[in-house]
């Protein structure tokens, strides 16, 4: 099985975030599966990988030539994708993934995070979509979706397809159940 991590790659994050990355490639080792990551090397998205490989498993990263241009790239993975944008870095991460794991992040994670959970209600994929956010970050987006569906603006069974969760046991769970 191979699980996509999406995450913050930001350098000036709190410790706490980057130590939750390497605990869920840990977890994610631990059960034989593979990680696909977006293949950089810093902060969230390093440390993931890195717990992955710490634990005997193998990471599959995708990034764009325009990142590794600048050094961001994770030259330890054990497969390593260069594409030519981000929309294409996405596409072949949805296609390689079983699953879809969301942890801490800014605007590029958020977009990440809804571009999969739109596909999922659209039928695009089947995958599992998964927010593991043990340290309440994401609670005003949880409202914020909340409301936009008490408008209407969030279709019936659209919210349902995104799985919300404080614990990394829980998250795996949900990912190797496939719903």
């Amino acid at each position: 099985m191979r699980i996509a991590v999406f995450c913050s790659s930001s350098p000036t994050i709190d410790s706490k975030y980057v130590d939750l990355a390497s605990e869920l490639g840990q977890g994610i080792a631990s059960r034989g599966w593979e990680l696909v990551s977006g293949g950089g090397h810093i902060s969230m998205m390093g440390a993931v990988a890195r717990g992955v490989r710490s634990g005997g498993g193998t990471t599959i990263g995708v990034i764009p030539q325009a990142l590794v241009d600048i050094e961001f790239a994770d030259n330890d993975s054990h497969e390593l994708f260069v594409v030519d944008s981000m929309r294409e870095r996405k596409a072949m991460i949805e296609d390689l993934s079983d699953a879809f794991i969301a942890l801490p992040g800014g605007l590029g994670t958020l977009e990440e995070l809804f571009e999969i959970w739109v596909g999922r209600f659209l039928k695009f994929h089947s995958k599992p979509v998964i927010v593991l956010d043990p340290f309440g970050l994401y609670s005003p987006l949880r409202e914020l979706i909340d409301h936009l569906e008490a408008e209407k603006f969030v279709k019936p069974g659209q919210r349902e397809l995104l799985h919300w969760t404080t614990d990394i046991e829980h998250a795996l769970q949900i990912a190797s159940s496939g719903a």
